[in-house]
């Protein structure tokens, strides 16, 4: 499903009304129509008791009119409380204004800096719909309307929004100033791009878009270079198994991975990879670590590096690099490698010699934050895996400064260095080279313990070994690893959910998702 910027939402409305000739005051009626739907669906009884429309002067304002005119008209109890004169009305939200008022319905002016007009228009109403602001808001939400949206949070009234929480970045998804927590968002033509990441997410409630409309020559103009991944589109990706087929028809996944102390980091990447279909797994790592991680890996092999006992990741040149490179068709280099000269050496080399599909993860983005120009002159562009403490060290920021805009972050770096970029946490945000960016809803909290980056890692590498390509490989394995996390979320909880039972869970999920394909081609 497309996500789109607040630019990219109001260029469409334009094309549609100016190229495709379609009235404004119609796809305004049909954005309150959609509120109207939302509101009967979910809240039939409460609609009886009333609703009161919170409006403002815009065309926001203008689709709350709308809602509160179809609700007056359907015999439901509503009335309109707007925080500007009637006189400064957008024009489209006066025409509609006086469409209500000739329908019969009740129409107040709230005078700035009068709350208690305003909290007696609750009276013993059923829910609240905020038209307050919109989704063109850039200015903190301060003074008296931000008096408004605190007394309406505080009414304990259930609140469903017009297109936006008010005081919600549309494009980012943070506050500005006080915000609206909403119960419904009814996001008016496609979701925006703040409302499908935190901490927009909980602002918005339960998230839900409403056809408006728009004509689909506009859509292909803009090309929104946005999407929330979905179950529908990404089943396609998974390819049936031929009867004839053997272990070497699904790709050879080499694992560069592990040191003293972090050897589980290296097996949980294997298990992740195998668990995904790969057909054969070799795991390289320090001499030293063999006999450990042959005893916890049973199916991947093993190819052992250094001198005799050692056990931290030793210095690789380009012929050690063509040895380990020969009949593989992927590489995952990183995880559990520690951050040190030698492990930096071996990164230097991959960069400038590996022309398979690769990722980076983990230590791997450590040793490569100390230069990350370095990625524009890879002979194959990498993929990074970074969260979001390590994708600050890679763009030279604060970790505070990655969650505050992780789409833009991520965009903007994938672009600027050629590569493919997964960045991690609630609602991860993939981005490619050519600046397309997938957003993910699956996952939970219970996912918050170690070990789970290295199992995505293996997930993703395992699907780039099989020949996906590194967007299709990224996407699919980042909604994967959260829906089967999600899957062990609802059998056992989250408290306790370890990254194990995640690799376990993997077949099942897949399984789900290619019945979801055959269920959809009949």
């Amino acid at each position: 499903m497309h996500v789109v910027t607040a630019a990219e939402m109001r260029r469409m409305d334009q094309l549609t009304i100016q190229a495709h000739g379609v009235p404004s005051l119609r796809l305004m009626e049909r954005a309150g129509q959609g509120v109207v739907d939302v509101i009967l669906q979910r809240w039939t009884q409460l609609a009886k008791r009333g609703a009161l429309v919170v409006a403002g002067k815009g065309n926001n304002g203008g689709d709350g009119l709308v809602v509160a005119r179809l609700l007056h008209q359907r015999e439901f109890p509503c009335e309109v409380a707007c925080v500007a004169r009637a006189d400064e009305l957008s024009p489209d939200a006066a025409t509609n204004l006086q469409r209500y008022r000739t329908a019969g319905g009740r129409f107040t002016e709230i005078p700035d800096g009068d709350l208690d007009a305003l909290r007696d228009r609750f009276g013993d109403k059923g829910l609240l719909v905020d038209a307050l602001l919109g989704t063109g808001l850039r200015a903190p939400v301060k003074g008296f309307l931000a008096d408004v949206v605190e007394l309406m949070n505080a009414s304990g009234l259930p609140i469903i929004a017009v297109d936006t929480p008010s005081g919600l970045d549309a494009d980012k998804g943070g506050p500005l100033g006080s915000t609206i927590q909403a119960d419904v968002t009814v996001a008016l033509g496609y979701p925006k791009t703040g409302q499908v990441v935190y901490p927009g997410v909980t602002y918005c409630g339960d998230l839900v878009v409403a056809d408006i409309g728009l004509w689909d020559q506009a859509v292909a103009e803009v090309a929104p270079a946005a999407e929330l991944l979905d179950s529908a589109e990404l089943v396609w990706l998974l390819p049936r198994r031929l009867e004839d087929s053997h272990k070497g028809s699904y790709g050879h996944l080499l694992v560069m991975a592990g040191s003293r102390g972090k050897t589980g980091a290296a097996v949980l990447c294997c298990r992740g990879a195998m668990r995904v279909g790969t057909g054969l797994v070799t795991l390289a790592a320090p001499r030293g670590l063999n006999d450990i991680l042959a005893g916890a890996l049973v199916e991947p092999m093993t190819e052992t590096l250094g001198e005799p006992g050692a056990e931290q990741w030793p210095a690789l040149g380009a012929g050690d690099w063509e040895g380990l490179a020969e009949r593989r068709n992927a590489v995952l280099f990183g995880p559990g490698v520690g951050v040190h000269e030698d492990a930096g050496r071996t990164l230097e080399t991959l960069l400038g010699h590996c022309g398979l599909p690769w990722l980076i993860d983990a230590d791997g983005l450590n040793n490569l934050a100390a230069d990350t120009s370095r990625l524009k002159e890879a002979r194959v562009p990498p993929m990074l895996t970074p969260h979001p403490g390590e994708m600050g060290r890679l763009a030279g920021v604060e970790t505070a400064e990655v969650n505050a805009d992780r789409i833009g972050i991520a965009r903007a770096f994938a672009a600027e260095h050629r590569c493919y970029l997964v960045l991690k946490g609630a609602r991860t945000v993939m981005a490619t080279p050519e600046g397309r960016v997938s957003i993910n809803p699956t996952g939970n909290a219970g996912m918050a313990t170690g070990g789970m980056g290295d199992v995505l890692a293996g997930i993703i590498a395992g699907f780039l070994a099989q020949g996906f390509r590194p967007e299709d490989a990224m996407r699919l394995g980042v909604y994967l690893h959260g829906r089967a996390g999600d899957r062990v979320a609802d059998q056992r909880g989250e408290v306790g959910l370890i990254a194990s039972d995640l690799v376990d869970e993997l077949p099942p999920t897949i399984k789900e998702l290619m019945q979801i394909r055959d269920l959809v081609q009949g």
